[in-house]
């Protein structure tokens, strides 16, 4: 189930040189699961900065006070949250969800409070494409846009147009997933090993839908307490650039978003 074998025989041994670039190839600073993933082990690394003053333009700011994603009570915290946060950008939010059930419940819970605040809401999986979506969301001026999956990677929303970005829970591969049940049983330790280091390069990815270019502006904020609580929290904050960080109740997202974008 490991694609390194093969890669190292028709890439690695096949070419003078490979060079492999990204912003997101590295788990907690370094470059070992991708190695170990890709079979180069005996590949050079080189780990450059950000072009982006992520200090000065990134808010990213934990609800420490949420309930935990298996708690009966965190959907209803989780939907006032995206209300809120939503409502204090004048839309302009993006909520990364790891589920189209999670998604759905909260398009549910969010359209007529927003609907009230003159917001429409977008959401993925409602038969527009893609494309269309982020067209829709691009060119309304209050949008927030719900989505799942191909939305964590690739949306490029420079400008005023994305200010807030939403992240319900960690980016955890589903373990009852039969490829994904196959591909961990080839670790000895595959929560440590496999689910963590792929969560954070998911979580890295989808960080990065926000800044787009030196001059955006905007907050991250993150709705799974896990990432405070649990030993494994702090490498996803480790591996994510630099921020102005805060940490506080979630009835406080929209204040603290008022506050970073001056609006």
């Amino acid at each position: 189930m490991r694609v390194g074998p093969l890669i190292e025989k028709v890439l690695w041994h096949e070419k003078a040189s490979v060079i492999l670039t990204s912003a997101t190839l590295t788990t907690h600073g370094e470059f070992h699961y991708i190695r170990n993933t890709l079979g180069a082990d005996e590949a050079n690394e080189i780990q450059l900065g950000s072009p982006f003053d992520y200090e000065s333009s990134t808010l990213l700011y934990v609800a420490n006070d949420i309930p935990e994603p298996n708690s009966s009570e965190y959907q209803h915290a989780l939907h006032r949250a995206i209300t809120s946060a939503a409502t204090a950008a004048g839309g302009r939010t993006l909520a990364l969800f790891t589920s189209y059930a999670a998604l759905r419940k909260a398009a549910q819970a969010i359209a007529a409070p927003l609907a009230r605040e003159d917001i429409l809401v977008y959401e993925h999986g409602e038969g527009a494409s893609p494309n269309v979506l982020l067209e829709s969301f691009r060119t309304t001026e209050r949008a927030v846009l719900l989505g799942t999956r191909s939305f964590w990677e690739g949306v490029d929303i420079p400008g005023e147009a994305l200010s807030v970005l939403l992240i319900p829970k960690l980016p955890f591969d589903v373990p009852t997933d039969p490829l994904i049940a196959a591909r961990s049983e080839t670790y000895e330790d595959p929560f440590g090993e496999y689910f963590v280091p792929e969560a954070i390069l998911k979580f890295r990815q989808g960080f990065g839908r926000l800044i787009r270019s030196a001059s955006d502006r905007g907050v991250v904020a993150i709705l799974d307490r896990r990432i405070l609580t649990k030993q494994y929290g702090r490498l996803f904050l480790e591996s994510l650039p630099r921020c102005t960080l805060r940490q506080g109740p979630t009835a406080n997202l929209g204040r603290e978003v008022t506050k970073w974008l001056g609006v």
